[in-house]
């Protein structure tokens, strides 16, 4: 019992922090005139989450985020947006670090899970826009998403460390996902 108490208040707690770090985000512009383009820094904490609680805890956390992000700000569009990138992202970073993990670094699941979430935001704009030119646009998002995914993995890698100093313990696949 003492477990589940810890676990969900440890995963309550980086979903409030996921949530304060994309607060931030949205109400400091980037000096890059690019719509939609934005750091990514939440993606921090969904990479510590699946790294220590596994893929169902990172996808709750991420829709979570994205949900309370709405409930905010007030922009009901960005939900969908947000919560595709978030789920894409998260699980090509669980795959990554599951299947992987030898061979690449923090910063190489943080820049494959940039790459899905950056993906999963142009499907959205996409369907929304009913138009399929809105693809011309993700090469750019790409190229802006690799120095976030390295900052982010960068930054994960470090976290982590810390977090495993500290006596927390990784996920274990053959725990409950």
């Amino acid at each position: 019992m003492k477990t589940n108490v810890r676990k969900i208040t440890n995963l309550a707690l980086l979903t409030a922090m996921a949530l304060a770090i994309s607060l931030i985000e949205h109400y400091i512009p980037l000096p890059i005139p690019i719509p939609g383009a934005k750091l990514g820094l939440s993606n921090i904490v969904l990479l510590v989450s699946l790294y220590f609680y596994g893929l169902k805890a990172g996808i709750a956390i991420g829709i979570l985020k994205s949900f309370l992000l709405v409930l905010a700000t007030g922009m009901v569009t960005s939900f969908f947006f947000s919560a595709m990138g978030a789920i894409l992202a998260t699980i090509s970073m669980y795959i990554s670090l599951k299947f992987l993990d030898k061979s690449l670094s923090f910063i190489g699941v943080s820049e494959i899970g940039a790459f899905f979430h950056n993906f999963g935001q142009i499907l959205v704009a996409a369907f929304v826009m009913g138009n399929i030119k809105m693809y011309y646009y993700f090469p750019l998002l790409v190229f802006i998403g690799t120095f976030s995914g390295f900052f982010v993995g960068l930054s994960s890698n470090y976290i982590i460390k810390h977090m495993e100093k500290i006596g927390i313990s990784k996920y274990d696949g053959n725990k409950e996902d």
